[in-house]
């Protein structure tokens, strides 16, 4: 069964939230299948970071991406979700 490799942007809605914990939580929140391959903080404007997160997820998703864009967007102190890129991945 092949996997799917999406590259989101989440930007937090404040410079005081800590990135690694809010990574804790998105990887607690994640259903069954759904993994996150690595992080980078990106540094945006004024002190504020973003964080670029690789999701591996399966690829007879429902609905594509729909369904982590909104798992993300559910939780405290994410201010935006943005999908840059979304790769078929035959082996993982």
């Amino acid at each position: 069964m092949a996997k799917v490799l999406a590259l989101v942007s989440v930007y937090p809605s404040s410079t005081d939230i800590d990135l690694d914990k809010l990574v804790e939580t998105i990887k607690s929140k994640l259903p069954e299948g759904y993994e996150i391959a690595r992080y980078d903080k990106v540094p945006i404007a004024f002190g504020l970071n973003a964080l670029k997160i690789y999701f591996i997820i399966p690829e007879e998703s429902e609905g594509g991406t729909s369904k982590l864009e909104e798992i993300l967007r559910g939780i405290e102190g994410i201010e935006e979700v943005e999908v840059e890129a979304v790769h078929r991945l035959s082996q993982y």
